[in-house]
């Protein structure tokens, strides 16, 4: 899912590598959720994500469906995203205190929270969201360690190839719409 935004109003300026140094780190998050409420169908999961969450879980995909998760149409697409609920929309998954539940088996997007990544040339880097996370003072971390996955290089080739997968699917489905209604509605409507 991509958006369009001006990355000179959302983020430092700066693109990082997985060695790099950024200002993300909140200390732990204590006392702060905000980032877990009202973010509405945003955050998308993608093959690895359920895989995590399940073999972590010791639960069906099926099972998380009943009230941990979603499906929801993206750009032509059904893709699962994490479920919210109540007056804040706050996520599924945390518990009483405010706290993240499955925090070692979060999904990607929650894992580089509050980076984003800018896809480019079959590639991509992280960025920081300069607007996304109120909490100060936030110190410096690596971004590998930050997003606290194993084998770091795999997991990027593969958010990659997803990303771009997703992308080609997406035109096709646009390109399926487009001959539908030249083709086969007007071919419709004469018989």
């Amino acid at each position: 899912m991509e958006r369009e935004i001006d990355m000179k109003e959302v983020s430092d300026g700066r693109l990082y590598g997985p060695r790099d140094m950024v200002k993300a780190d909140c200390g732990g998050c204590a006392g702060c959720s905000q980032c877990c409420e009202s973010m509405g169908s945003t955050i998308i999961l993608d093959p690895y994500d359920v895989w995590r969450l399940t073999a972590g879980l010791q639960v069906s995909f099926e099972a998380l469906l009943q009230d941990k998760l979603e499906l929801n149409l993206v750009e032509g697409i059904i893709l699962p995203n994490m479920k919210t609920s109540g007056e804040n929309e706050r996520c599924g998954f945390l518990n009483g205190e405010g706290r993240c539940s499955i925090h070692a088996l979060r999904p990607g997007f929650c894992r580089i929270f509050p980076l984003g990544r800018f896809y480019e040339n079959h590639s991509f880097q992280y960025f920081l969201q300069v607007h996304e996370c109120p909490r100060e003072p936030k110190l410096k971390v690596k971004v590998q360690k930050w997003i606290d996955t194993p084998d770091l290089k795999q997991y990027e080739a593969f958010v990659t190839d997803w990303h771009y997968f997703l992308n080609k699917a997406e035109e096709l489905v646009k390109q399926s719409q487009i001959f539908f209604h030249i083709f086969l509605v007007p071919k419709m409507v004469l018989c």
